[in-house]
């Protein structure tokens, strides 16, 4: 696979009762969890090595998840600096059997690329 299709994450999970707050919904805790999980994968394939988390920045909830619904997780590398990248990640909902895909979340994080020692090491540009 070519470095530049490794900028790209997705994955699909599905809502469980003990992922619910007591409404019924996604827990924010959760879903965060879940979408650093995302933001790790993305940069951590497109820096080819190990990564930390720096910062999340602006996380938005733009409604709930229910229970028994999919989220897809789509995490993509949107700017690379000398040992650091931003991920922006979308959360989109949807119940099975149902035309209502709707975008749930997004978020930025800011991820760092690290050596064996921990620390920040320099992310090997995409050739052209």
């Amino acid at each position: 696979m070519p470095v530049s299709d490794l900028s790209e994450t997705r994955f699909v999970e599905i809502v469980f009762p003990e992922q619910a707050n007591h409404y019924g919904t996604l827990f924010g805790g959760t879903a965060l969890n879940l979408m650093s999980k995302a933001a790790a994968i993305a940069a951590a394939r497109r820096a080819g090595a190990s990564v930390v988390m720096a910062s999340s920045d602006k996380v938005s909830f733009h409604m709930p998840v229910l229970v028994g619904q999919i989220v897809e997780l789509c995490a993509r590398v949107s700017r690379v600096g000398r040992t650091s990248m931003t991920v922006k990640v979308d959360v989109i909902a949807e119940t099975l059997g149902q035309p209502d895909r709707k975008l749930a979340m997004q978020g930025s994080f800011e991820m760092v690329a690290v050596d064996a020692e921990g620390r920040p090491t320099p992310i090997c540009p995409i050739a052209a």
